[in-house]
């Protein structure tokens, strides 16, 4: 019993891991404008302010068909049970034994009386019992690899998170780049059927001799060139659809009625959800958590390792009852045990478990500086999507008066066309300056809308640590049919 009481003493003492939290190079203040001078409120209901259905509706669609957000859901089943598996390391186990079996005796009797038994006599022998057995945590092993399961637990369920943000934003993006490339459309049709009448009032002019031939082939050159560039945004605009088909899995049929149907894009918010403090911006971010549990994971790691160097103590014990029947006899034995308390100690394994320790400390420097390569990663993208939003704004006002004045500048020149007072190329360079305006327009609201979407995921989506939920289950998580923004609304 001493030793048994030594044992227990003992289990309280546990190795010294490395630091489970590191700090992280986060500045003390954005190098980037904020919007609104910056604010502590939550990124909630973020698709909800476009108030566009039909993008919230496809982020559902496409959560629910991605591989990456079901591999994220199996991972934290998978992290859930080892977790269980690690917990269960810690207490002792039971098991059940239960047996039967019948033959001869094996002895024989020097009394040759009839009650005597034989060799041929048979037996039928029953056993029962229960067996323990614990592991006594000396050294802190066991508790070191529930933690590292704890850890790993959490980071599955924050990288889960992380994928549903993801499909949130390529969702968007994809869905951002339809409406813009059929934005782009119009404005090519619209232009191919300017060019196009263009052409056709030239031949008849020309056919009447009062335009020169060379007028009348360079006005159909411009309404071929600008049929051409129609026909190469029309495709695009079929490939866009397709990647949004693929990505959200509803069928392109129907994809097109909801498209039809949709209103068109509407003027995105004002952003004023941004942590004014870096390191409270940053925090909001499921990839930077996991990554901060990484080192945590790891630094238990090392712990399990190293306690595999040391001493392990293990306490049995048992309780059973044994049956014999003979000739109608039964005779019955309970037994019990506790013990052996038995150590085992490591004297001699060619250097194996040293080399496991050393190669748990490196994957803990590893895990260390990914994380803080992740914080500088995290800073980086955050003031980027900052940094675009505000130059999209303010470029804003100067392409819309850009697009206006140069609208008015053609109309004016084909009105002196018709009159006689301006030439075909003055026509045509006009219209070349109206389109380019149009088309760098269409393309400033496209980058306006890829920052927005970069700012929503760089900033983690709205989710935080203390309240966002894990998927109860793999079945539910993987056929689960709720947006990403469902995580943003958690208060």
């Amino acid at each position: 019993m001493t030793a048994l009481c030594l044992g227990v003493g003992l289990s309280g003492c546990a190795l010294t891991r490395p630091p489970a939290q590191v700090e992280a190079p986060v500045p003390a203040q954005w190098h980037a404008p904020l919007p609104h001078g910056g604010s502590l409120a939550s990124l909630a209901n973020w698709w909800s302010q476009l108030d566009d259905p039909l993008l919230v509706e496809l982020i559902a669609a496409a959560e629910a068909a991605s591989p990456n957000v079901a591999s994220a859901a199996a991972r934290v089943a998978e992290a859930r049970f080892t977790r269980v598996q690690t917990g269960a390391a810690l207490l002792p186990s039971l098991d059940g034994t239960a047996s039967a079996s019948r033959g001869t005796s094996g002895f024989s009797s020097g009394s040759s009386s009839s009650s005597s038994l034989s060799a041929s006599t048979p037996i039928t022998t029953l056993q029962a019992g229960l067996q323990s057995k614990w592991e006594i945590d000396l050294f802190g092993r066991l508790r070191a690899d529930r933690d590292a399961a704890e850890a790993k637990q959490s980071s599955a369920n924050a990288k889960w998170h992380d994928a549903r943000v993801a499909v949130a934003a390529e969702t968007a993006n994809a869905y951002f780049a339809e409406r813009a490339c059929q934005q782009q459309l119009r404005v090519s049709e619209s232009d191919a059927r300017s060019r196009s009448e263009t052409a056709r009032l030239t031949d008849l002019s020309a056919k009447a001799g009062f335009t020169a031939p060379a007028d009348a082939a360079l006005a159909r050159a411009s309404a071929s060139d600008a049929s051409g560039r129609l026909t190469q945004q029309r495709a695009q605009c079929a490939v866009q659809r397709k990647a949004l088909v693929a990505l959200s899995g509803v069928d392109e049929t129907t994809l097109e009625g909801k498209l039809a149907a949709a209103p068109a894009q509407r003027a995105l918010p004002a952003v004023g959800s941004i942590a004014s403090v870096p390191a409270e911006a940053i925090s909001q971010r499921p990839d930077v958590y996991a990554a901060e549990l990484g080192v945590a994971s790891a630094s238990a790691d090392v712990g399990s390792a190293e306690a595999e160097r040391y001493p392990k103590l293990t306490l049995s014990g048992s309780i059973g009852r044994t049956q014999y029947r003979v000739d109608g006899v039964r005779q019955s034995l309970e037994t019990w045990t506790v013990g052996p308390l038995s150590l085992t100690v490591p004297l001699l394994d060619g250097g194996s478990r040293k080399a496991n320790t050393e190669a748990a400390k490196a994957r803990y420097a590893e895990a260390v500086s990914l994380y803080r390569s992740n914080v500088r990663q995290a800073v980086r993208e955050v003031e980027e999507a900052l940094v675009n939003l505000d130059a999209t704004n303010a470029r804003t006002a100067d392409a819309d008066a850009a697009v206006k004045n140069y609208q008015a500048s053609f109309d004016a020149t084909q009105a002196r066309y018709s009159g006689g007072l301006a030439s075909l190329f003055e026509l045509e360079d006009s219209r070349r300056t109206l389109f380019s305006a149009q088309t760098a327009r269409v393309t400033l609201q496209r980058e306006r809308t890829e920052a927005w979407v970069a700012l929503y995921r760089s900033m983690g989506g709205g989710w935080n640590r203390q309240s966002a939920p894990a998927p109860s289950s793999f079945e539910s998580s993987s056929m689960t049919t709720t947006p990403a923004t469902k995580v943003a609304t958690s208060p």
